[in-house]
């Protein structure tokens, strides 16, 4: 895996990904970014839901789970000093289908935290990371 990340200007910077993506992150105003694109931490934490999600829905439909929307909202908190790393994250869930199975939901996302989700694993390092979740009937 590979990824080129230019500064475009300003404090700008865009990621060109191994496989041929594009993603754009800036500074916010007072460090000489303009606020067009997400930050990089930001870029970290969205990741991490994206890999996350994906294990879960992954996860569900392998076990036949009539799964119709997955949603996973991330509020972390950083350290005040530098590396403002992150300390704290917890991942909120929002599943919905048919049917579904509380236990097998809850299973998903014990999967990913543990033995899939790479980014989650690797934030789990330095960040106390928990979970909640919702079950809606679709």
């Amino acid at each position: 895996m590979e990824c080129t990340v230019r500064w475009h200007d300003g404090m700008s910077f865009i990621a060109e990904t191994g496989s041929g993506h594009l993603i754009a992150m800036d500074g916010p105003p007072d460090a000489g970014g303009r606020n067009l694109a997400p930050r990089p931490m930001e870029t970290v934490l969205a990741g991490t839901g994206g890999c996350t999600a994906f294990d879960v829905v992954m996860i569900l439909k392998k076990s036949r789970q009539d799964v119709t929307d997955c949603a996973v909202k991330l509020t972390a908190e950083r350290a005040d000093t530098d590396p403002k790393i992150f300390t704290r994250i917890n991942m909120h869930f929002s599943v919905s289908g048919k049917g579904l199975k509380a236990e097998v939901v809850e299973r998903a996302i014990k999967l990913s935290a543990e033995k899939y989700c790479s980014a989650s694993i690797m934030l789990g390092k330095t960040a106390e990371i928990t979970h909640s979740l919702d079950i809606i009937e679709a």
